[in-house]
């Protein structure tokens, strides 16, 4: 089995853009591709796992979406980097997309995109780590049963950090530091 790193997008991976839909705006978090590479290094896979419920909310399209991810992916590459897969939350039980309004089992804190993510690739969760800025994330991992979780102080990380939930997590300033922090720990 393979083991992974789960990385949320909005405030880890990019800087958050609040329902980022345009591709021009998309901007790197500092060690972001360095993280990257340092987690394939290890032999980890790196997927992103992200709520989008902007489409749920017709904030933004499904086409706008891989538009965004697309640049993203570019933009690594440049660094030498790259994502091996990306799993999305569209839905939203206040959205306004009939097909996408509903409860489900992937929007973080739920683990759903964590086991479908393992079923794709054959990812061992026990053995897999989550890197991301708010306590959905943490809680998503827990409950996908990773072996660890690490919240950033980038995107929603500050505000986050010290909510109920939160005592036992491991906080780190931004995802290379979290990847360097966790990557010590195997």
């Amino acid at each position: 089995m393979k083991k992974a790193f789960f990385v949320d997008r909005d405030g880890v991976i990019i800087e958050d853009g609040h329902y980022l839909a345009d591709p021009d705006q998309v901007v790197l978090c500092p060690g972001a591709a360095a993280a990257v590479n340092l987690m394939h290094e290890a032999g980890y896979l790196v997927i992103v796992v992200s709520n989008q419920s902007g489409i749920a909310r017709g904030y933004f399209t499904e086409q706008q979406l891989a538009a965004v991810e697309k640049r993203i992916g570019e933009l690594l590459a440049g660094e030498g980097a790259k994502i091996d897969g990306w799993y999305y939350c569209m839905h939203h039980e206040k959205g306004i997309v009939p097909e996408l309004t509903c409860a489900c089992d992937c929007r973080k804190p739920k683990p759903g995109m964590f086991f479908h993510a393992a079923n794709d690739f054959d990812i061992d969760l026990t053995q897999s780590f989550m890197i991301g800025d708010k306590i959905s994330d943490i809680q998503a991992a827990e409950n996908a049963k990773c072996r660890k979780a690490v919240l950033v102080l980038t995107g929603h990380g500050t505000e986050e950090q010290g909510k109920p939930g939160l005592e036992n997590t491991l906080v780190e300033e931004d995802i290379l530091d979290a990847a360097k922090r966790l990557l010590r720990m195997i």
